[in-house]
């Protein structure tokens, strides 16, 4: 594949990320229904279409750029030797323009609707990620580094594994994306869930100051996780 088309397939499945992770988030989790009964997927639900969106993303662009779509999957699979360098900063920008145009698109989406409001000093505005005040759980800034940190780092090796060349062929995205899962099922309570700097902007644009002041977090943390991670399972494979 050329580089035009590894970089445009980053673009396209980091659209679909955040349009079908965040839609989810901002269209689907909490909505009233008959009788103003609250009714929606919740938590659980949206972890889900996350998991899904890299799932489905994964056959679709995988065979094409590898299927990253987050800035700090790259930096974990440079780290552990399995993605050039010089690819990074194409893949990274294609990734943050990719999320942006799905943020744009979902908030003139949600904007059709009577009504529909974004509170910037609201914890999960406009399924942004935040700590503290902005922590959907109150979480303390110490507690959401770590947490993107750690669940970061434990993606990575799960990418890893599950594409080496010994694993099962074909069955990657499904344990991808079961990741995902898991990981936003442990963490939107505290963070909201980044563990991706491209879906953490592209949000952040739309959300206000307080989630933009945040931001800075939801780069370093999960790019930090992913470069452990990436370490860690070229130790584990140092001889193979």
């Amino acid at each position: 594949m050329s580089p035009k088309q590894k970089y445009l397939a980053e673009f396209l499945g980091t659209f679909w990320l955040v349009l079908g992770g965040c839609g989810s988030a901002v269209l689907a989790a909490h909505v009233a229904g008959p009788g103003g009964y609250p009714f929606g997927i919740g938590y659980a639900g949206v972890a889900l279409a996350f998991g899904l969106t890299v799932l489905t993303g994964a056959y679709a662009f995988g065979h094409i750029s590898g299927g990253h779509f987050n800035p700090a999957v790259s930096f974990g699979l440079w780290a552990g030797g399995r993605f050039a360098g010089r690819d990074l900063l194409p893949y990274v920008v294609a990734q943050v323009l990719g999320g942006a145009l799905a943020a744009f698109v979902l908030y003139h989406i949600a904007t059709g609707q009577a009504g529909f409001a974004i509170d910037p000093a609201a914890p999960g505005a406009f399924a942004s990620n935040g700590y503290a005040a902005l922590s959907p759980g109150g979480y303390s800034a110490t507690a959401a580094f770590l947490c993107e940190t750690v669940l970061t780092a434990m993606f990575l090796l799960v990418i890893m594994g599950a594409t080496h060349r010994n694993a099962a062929a074909g069955f990657a995205p499904i344990a991808i994306g079961l990741a995902l899962t898991l990981i936003h099922l442990i963490s939107i309570p505290v963070t909201n869930t980044s563990v991706n700097p491209a879906r953490a902007t592209a949000v952040a644009l739309f959300a206000g100051a307080g989630a933009l002041g945040q931001l800075w977090m939801f780069w370093v943390a999960p790019i930090l996780g992913g470069v452990i991670g990436g370490t860690l399972y070229r130790c584990l494979n140092r001889n193979d």
